[in-house]
């Protein structure tokens, strides 16, 4: 009796689960991807996620970027957001495509501070001090500054495999003070073109992550750090795979060679990247701020760049 009883409650419970398991499951998954793109639209405008209620989060945004608030629901004005910010066309640029070819254009770089500050510190360059209005009519402004017309052509463009990417680093490295999951800053060091359309922009930002840290020891053996060169953003603000490969262990190689210092003393490549020999201080591995180096495109990527040759 008490075997039966007992197969029975198994039974309802696990039916029960079956039942319960898709909804919440689903609910789940659209809660996270609705705040997620939200916070990601807030860390590229603002700097950082805010707090506060879900719709006074999406109202603040609407006004910012618009000038007004939508009245629908919630749920697409976050996807109309995300888009807006993110998803570009050749017919219709985000705004980080927009900002980043008006940056370019004006100064022949692009910064990495949050949008706001961007329009703000362009503004002040071109005019003396920040606007006022909406960032989509401030943009606008700016864009009838850096292009006839304000009209700027975006292509669709295949950043094929294995393209040389050269990049610097932006933080300081050393087998003393860094740690294995440690993220490193990359900054891309100069411009990459198809076809005189600009996809990687200078001053575009990377990153990295340290995978393997050796302390010096005994018996001579000095210290080495092991980095992995995983992205950069390309100037639609997509991110593109990368890796140290054969092709751009050999292009630093050449660059080292013609600096006039020796390939074996300068720079010393590894699997994912052991950095030494120049950067090495004593026994420990230092790879100072500005170190530049080649990477390359881990596959083919579709992007959109901006026609400038």
């Amino acid at each position: 009796m008490f075997k039966n009883k007992l197969i029975a409650l198994i039974t309802v419970t696990m039916l029960l689960t079956s039942l319960l398991a898709i909804p919440v499951s689903a609910q789940s998954t659209s809660e996270l991807t609705v705040i997620g793109k939200l916070a990601a639209v807030e860390r590229n405008i603002y700097g950082a996620s805010q707090t506060g209620a879900l719709i006074d989060r999406v109202n603040k945004l609407e006004q910012d970027i618009y000038g007004q608030e939508a009245h629908e629901a919630v749920l697409p004005r976050v996807d109309k957001l995300y888009a807006h910010t993110f998803e570009s066309t050749e017919q219709t640029p985000s705004i980080l495509t927009k900002l980043n070819g008006v940056e370019w254009t004006l100064t022949h770089r692009v910064s990495n501070s949050p949008i706001k500050t961007r329009i703000e510190n362009l503004e002040t360059t071109m005019n003396g001090s920040p606007s006022t209005g909406s960032m989509d009519e401030r943009l606008s402004k700016l864009l009838n500054l850096a292009y006839t017309d304000g009209r700027f052509e975006v292509v669709a463009a295949i950043l094929a495999k294995d393209t040389l990417i050269k990049i610097k680093t932006l933080s300081t490295l050393s087998s003393k003070q860094s740690r294995v999951g440690d993220t490193v800053a990359l900054g891309i060091a100069e411009d990459v073109y198809i076809g005189g359309v600009l996809v990687l922009p200078k001053g575009a930002s990377g990153t990295g992550k340290v995978v393997k840290v050796d302390q010096s020891k005994n018996f001579g053996r000095d210290a080495k750090l092991e980095i992995s060169f995983d992205n950069v953003r390309a100037i639609d603000g997509s991110t593109v795979n990368t890796i140290l490969g054969e092709k751009a262990k050999q292009e630093t190689k050449s660059m080292a060679k013609a600096a006039g210092a020796s390939v074996a003393g300068m720079i010393v490549l590894g699997p994912v990247g052991i950095l030494g020999g120049a950067f090495i201080s004593g026994k420990e591995a230092n790879i100072p701020i500005g170190s530049q180096l080649y990477i390359q495109t881990k596959d083919d990527v579709e992007v959109y760049g901006i026609r400038v040759k």
